[in-house]
């Protein structure tokens, strides 16, 4: 049993880490070392989970390592950019040492796949909550970003929308999922397929990009306020998975790939001319790309069915200080 910050480093975020070329010097000091390649911009994010806000106490602290890390991929995705080196910030009410074993090796299946390092953090006693800072790396002046959409422009996203808020309705409503589709909506809430190598793919391509962490309504809706422009989404375009369907009942059919959230796709935009280069891209990834839409010069988003009823989102998206209605 680890009995000190120190003991909990070394045994379980620093035998595992794997060595990159750029990183200097990494865990053991006051501050790691890292080296920046020439011609590179560095893209800094970070990202905190809080138990009963981002996670049930009771997650299985493998899936709650993978997804720490998996969000703050996203954001590297989202802006092009290759990640290399993390961060990690825990906060922990006592020390449980199978909890840390399944914790950090959820983190590092990720951090392998991805060949990120992790070269320092903090851990200290507190309310369960995990902080990670992610680094990587972007071609100077090249980094994607949620201006630069314009009128005329074909919105797209990858994958599917509504798995996870689906699993997550079914959570916090004591209903249970198909036996048939439990494990794929759970694992798309708990274990989410950050998009790095479709957003390094993106570029030269997207004139502006997003992961959708809130709702596909709040995040595309950033993307049109940053970048001073209106959109029409074509809502029986969104693209939902054979499980959702399976599953899905009602306005959740629509309401939740609109705005449930969790799902870490990609939202981005592409100039008609460049429509064609966009999908033969996104044909060799798996997730595939839908273009669900178009953007234009009115301010505001609005949400059609091709019989042209206009629908409402049931919410504007995840909002931590939003006012809890009584």
């Amino acid at each position: 049993m680890p009995s000190s910050e120190f003991d909990i480093i070394q045994r379980y975020f620093t035998s595992a880490v794997s060595e990159r070329d750029d990183v200097v010097h990494g865990i053991g000091d006051d501050g790691a070392v890292l080296h920046v390649p020439i011609g590179m911009d560095l893209v800094v994010s970070i990202d905190t989970l809080v138990s009963g806000v981002h996670f049930f106490a009771d997650v299985d602290p493998a899936a709650l390592g993978y997804k720490a890390l998996a969000v703050n991929l996203s954001d590297m995705a989202a802006m092009g950019a290759e990640p290399a080196w993390a961060t990690l910030a825990l906060t922990l009410p006592t020390v449980d040492a199978s909890w840390l074993e399944a914790f950090s090796r959820g983190f590092f299946e990720l951090a392998e796949r991805y060949g990120v390092q992790l070269v320092g953090g903090d851990t200290c006693r507190g309310p369960l909550a995990v902080s990670v800072q992610m680094h990587g790396f972007v071609p100077q002046h090249a980094a994607l970003r949620r201006t630069g959409a314009m009128p005329g422009d074909l919105i797209y996203v990858t994958g599917t929308l509504g798995d996870a808020g689906l699993a997550l309705h079914a959570v916090q409503n004591h209903r249970r999922l198909p036996e048939a589709h439990a494990h794929y909506l759970t694992g798309r809430l708990e274990r989410p397929s950050p998009r790095v190598f479709e957003g390094l793919a993106l570029h030269g391509i997207a004139s502006a990009a997003i992961d959708i962490s809130d709702g596909l309504a709040a995040d595309l809706g950033h993307i049109l306020t940053a970048s001073g422009v209106g959109a029409t989404l074509n809502v029986e375009r969104l693209p939902v998975s054979r499980a959702f369907i399976a599953t899905a009942q009602g306005d959740d059919c629509w309401q939740l790939p609109l705005s449930a959230g969790d799902d870490y796709e990609l939202c981005f935009t592409v100039p008609e001319e460049k429509q064609a280069k966009a999908e033969q891209v996104f044909a060799r990834f798996g997730c595939g790309a839908m273009c669900i839409g178009i953007i234009e010069p009115q301010p505001g988003l609005r949400c059609k069915r091709a019989s042209g009823e206009l629908l409402v989102p049931s919410t504007s998206g995840y909002q931590h200080f939003e006012p809890v209605s009584t």
